[in-house]
């Protein structure tokens, strides 16, 4: 069942989306070369708790042996999520994507970024320009009374009309009193398909865009997902709420 949240219960979740907006913001001040992922989790961990908030990742338990052991995802270069924290140093010319998601008086949210490590080359930000203008191209058709698939649609338009791909095996997702609620929510498809869109639906809407093959596979941890040709992936995603024919309010997107 796909929940419509009321006028409170979305004052909630934009409490906790709100959080995460600003540890995204907090992070991509700290992402330069020669920074460990490992810090840089201590470091959101210790900025959500702080706002009052427990971080939504650590402990989940999905397909892996084990949960997932940190507050954040940290996903460099050919990782397209799920990047698990390390001793390991950014290197100058990577990317990194980071997916931050926060508990909040029960509510939920959930937003990534994908940021340069000092200075990375042409290609590279040409991905992670497109990953983040797909998203809001998806969000000119986030109204009520359209199709869920039309935000599909025209994100993946936009991704292969400037060729890259379209993950196809992880999507996004409602969310609001759980991290992951339905319905899910692909990006690609035909449009015109699926549920209608309703004021109060909560979306978590995510492009996840390779420049090589769509095609993905997930290391023995159980967790971290590779492109399968090992180029670059970019991740681009936030929590929205449904709102009127004016378009969705992007509820973890926090001014600088």
């Amino acid at each position: 069942m796909i929940r419509v949240y009321n006028k409170k219960e979305i004052d909630g979740i934009r409490a906790a989306c709100q959080i995460v907006g600003k540890a995204l913001n907090y992070l991509g001040t700290l992402i330069v070369p020669g920074v460990t992922t490992r810090k840089l989790d201590r470091l959101l961990e210790t900025f959500i708790r702080d706002h009052g908030a427990v971080p939504a990742f650590k402990g989940i338990k999905g397909d892996a042996p084990v949960p997932f052991p940190a507050s954040g995802c940290f996903s460099i270069d050919e990782v397209v999520v799920h990047g698990i924290p390390s001793k390991e140093e950014l290197q100058d010319g990577q990317i990194i994507g980071v997916d931050v998601g926060t508990i909040l008086d029960g509510y939920y949210g959930d937003a990534a970024r994908t940021f340069p490590v000092g200075e990375v080359n042409f290609e590279k930000q040409r991905l992670m320009q497109t990953a983040e203008d797909s998203f809001w191209k998806g969000m000119e058709y986030a109204k009520p009374g359209n199709h869920l698939s039309d935000i599909s649609h025209h994100i993946q338009k936009m991704v292969e009309g400037r060729g890259y791909s379209v993950v196809r095996a992880l999507v996004g997702h409602g969310i609001g009193r759980k991290l992951h609620e339905e319905p899910s929510i692909p990006n690609f498809g035909a449009p015109g398909m699926g549920p209608k869109l309703k004021n109060g639906m909560a979306l978590a809407v995510e492009p996840m865009i390779n420049v090589g093959r769509y095609e993905v596979k997930i290391l023995p941890d159980g967790w971290t997902i590779v492109t399968a040709d090992k180029k670059p992936s970019a991740h681009y995603e936030n929590t929205i709420v449904i709102t009127d024919e004016n378009g969705p309010e992007v509820l973890t997107l926090v001014e600088l």
